[in-house]
């Protein structure tokens, strides 16, 4: 018996210190994340609609991906639900119009766009106390356009001014995990999926009017990977 309590002390002095979520309790990630667009986009359907039948109706905007540093806060009200504020730098990305080779407007890049998109998400935090502590998360997204100008440089629309409309609102769906570390520190690894919606639209040179040529559904998949300390 002396011998058993002897082995498990000793057993506790030398395992280590992991950290463990507790309520009250802040931790500060860093990542870094790859923004890959999952775009949905009616360009040529709409612009034959709006503007005038001179594309292929199957032509479309395309937004490439991207990586970006990306900050996160989370704060625990218990040790297994924890709120995160995302704060990602703008995200720079190309755009261009693919689907119309050979029609009156054509393949062509447009420019590109800067999109801030300061997330909140609710956690769920399966096992806390573990070293492994995987979780799931939903919540809401607000994505400003900092960056919205484009501009047509080929066939019909060379030199008309284009641009991103509208903010977007939207959900968000999360899924990572924790691995626990000693004195507070852990690794992290990040998916989420984003809700972006918006309009873009098109100045003519002869009437001088905006008209909508597309609704842009971006809705990217947000990989990250990091570290993090707990406070």
């Amino acid at each position: 018996m002396k011998k058993s309590v002897l082995v498990l002390a000793i057993a506790a002095a030398f395992a280590p210190v992991l950290a463990q979520a507790e309520a009250g309790d802040w931790v500060v990630r860093v990542r870094a994340v790859n923004v890959s667009p999952n775009e949905d986009s009616k360009l040529g359907k709409t612009v034959n609609k709006n503007v005038a039948n001179v594309m292929n109706p199957g032509a479309e905007l395309a937004v490439d991906d991207n990586w970006i540093p990306e900050l996160d806060i989370s704060y625990y009200f218990t040790k297994n639900i924890a709120a995160e504020l995302i704060l990602a730098l703008g995200t720079e990305h190309d755009v261009s119009i693919k689907g119309d080779a050979g029609g009156a407007i054509g393949n062509q890049k447009l420019g590109s766009v800067d999109l801030l998109p300061p997330t909140l998400t609710a956690q769920w935090h399966f096992n806390p106390d573990q070293t492994i502590d995987p979780y799931v998360g939903a919540g809401i997204n607000y994505t400003y356009m900092l960056d919205r100008n484009l501009k047509g440089r080929a066939g019909a629309i060379n030199g008309e001014k284009i641009k991103i409309d509208s903010d977007s609102w939207g959900l968000v769906a999360q899924a990572g995990v924790d691995i626990n570390l000693k004195d507070g520190w852990l690794i992290n690894a990040d998916v989420k999926y984003v809700q972006i919606d918006t309009s873009v639209e098109l100045k003519s040179a002869i009437t001088g009017r905006w008209t909508k040529i597309d609704s842009l559904d971006i809705n990217p998949w947000v990989f990250g990977i990091g570290i993090g300390k707990k406070f």
